[in-house]
């Protein structure tokens, strides 16, 4: 998946769609931020976020004030059609790395061999690696076999009661030693895959 083409000419971006999704993600919430601000949370340079922020204002997914900049209904629906949620789970079990991001991924779960292509890109984005979950008749796996349910149940529970996934759906956890780097693994894993 693509958000935002990179140049044909020129210089390279120094983000990803890692990034732009994130910035729309932090401002999700209604609240206004600023462009420093909002470069800081992403971990990018202040150039490159003037570069996001001018796609996004472009396709009127969000306006910017001076007052700080926020996101409009376009860039909210935009950012509720990609098939995807940040979770908030502790699972350092499963991932290495101090730091760690998980998505829930919906209706992709055919596409996961054995969890290495997503774990490659994690570690491509600069991470420790990314971990892949599946859901099998309502047992958590590592693919392609390793069943969390009876190996860990405590964290198999914790996963279960925090993110309400099918068997269709995955969670692919970035773990990295910074949290931009996890964030940045996790999000390249998943839009590799949507």
């Amino acid at each position: 998946m693509k958000i935002i083409d990179a140049p044909q000419y020129g210089p390279m971006f120094r983000f990803t769609d890692a990034s732009v999704y994130w910035a729309l993600y932090l401002l999700s919430d209604g609240r206004r931020m600023g462009r420093k601000r909002l470069s800081d949370m992403i971990g990018i340079g202040e150039g490159s976020m003037r570069r996001i922020l001018n796609e996004l204002k472009e396709k009127e997914f969000i306006i910017i004030k001076q007052t700080g900049i926020t996101i409009t209904k376009a860039g909210l629906a935009y950012l509720e059609s990609i098939p995807l949620r940040v979770v908030d789970l502790d699972v350092r079990e499963l991932v290495l790395g101090d730091c760690t991001q998980a998505l829930l991924i919906f209706g992709v779960s055919d596409k996961i061999n054995n969890g290495l292509q997503q774990r490659d890109a994690g570690i491509r984005a600069g991470a420790m690696g990314c971990t892949t979950l599946v859901m099998r008749d309502g047992k958590l796996y590592v693919p392609p076999d390793w069943c969390i349910d009876d190996n860990m149940p405590e964290v198999s529970e914790r996963i279960k009661s925090n993110v309400k996934m099918t068997d269709d759906d995955i969670i692919i956890i970035g773990g990295a030693d910074n949290q931009e780097v996890a964030i940045t693994a996790a999000f390249t894993a998943a839009f590799e895959l949507i």
